[in-house]
């Protein structure tokens, strides 16, 4: 439960955090999370560094941890047969992220990730991650729904039809 939970904190300067929120804040899974509720993942989120060459991810491992890159390039290689090497995909660079499906549905890495230059990199951990989203998530979906069901034009629309454009909103801040 959210009331029961302590997240991790680890120190980090207000530039780490800076860089971090901004790194975050272009992922379609955090986006969406209040101030609160992100810095508690910044807080969570800890940096680690690879020589290059280190696999930092193996397709087939638990996906237990987001990762936001910091600097450095890293590579992205799949197996999509048994037996057949591996294809590479794509090249991961500062400012992008790389691990949400398997942290948010708790499912095996689904390619290698290596270090194709040194690389400095930001992971989040499973839990944190689940929760704050999960709970942001539907708070925010309940948030909306409330508020669709007082919109005269929609009146004819289903409880459905209001969750997804309750999905769709997305909030600005001025």
């Amino acid at each position: 439960k959210k009331a029961d939970f302590k997240a991790r904190v680890i120190e980090k300067s207000d530039g780490m955090k800076q860089k971090i929120r901004t790194r975050l804040l272009q992922s379609f899974m955090f986006a969406h999370l209040n101030e609160k509720d992100l810095n508690v993942v910044i807080d969570a989120m800890e940096e680690k560094i690879y020589d290059e060459g280190a696999t930092v991810i193996k397709q087939g491992d638990d996906g237990a941890e987001l990762f936001l890159v910091g600097a450095g390039v890293l590579e992205c290689f799949k197996v999509f047969k048994k037996g057949d090497p591996a294809k590479k995909l794509r090249e991961y660079e500062p400012g992008e992220a790389f691990g949400e499906l398997a942290l948010l549905y708790n499912a095996p890495r689904a390619a290698t990730i290596n270090a194709k230059t040194n690389v400095g990199r930001y992971s989040g951990d499973r839990y944190t991650g689940n929760l704050i989203v999960k709970d942001s998530a539907a708070k925010k979906r309940e948030k909306y729904e409330q508020s669709l069901k007082n919109v005269k034009v929609l009146d004819s629309a289903s409880a459905y039809e209001r969750s997804q454009i309750a999905d769709a909103i997305k909030e600005e801040h001025y």
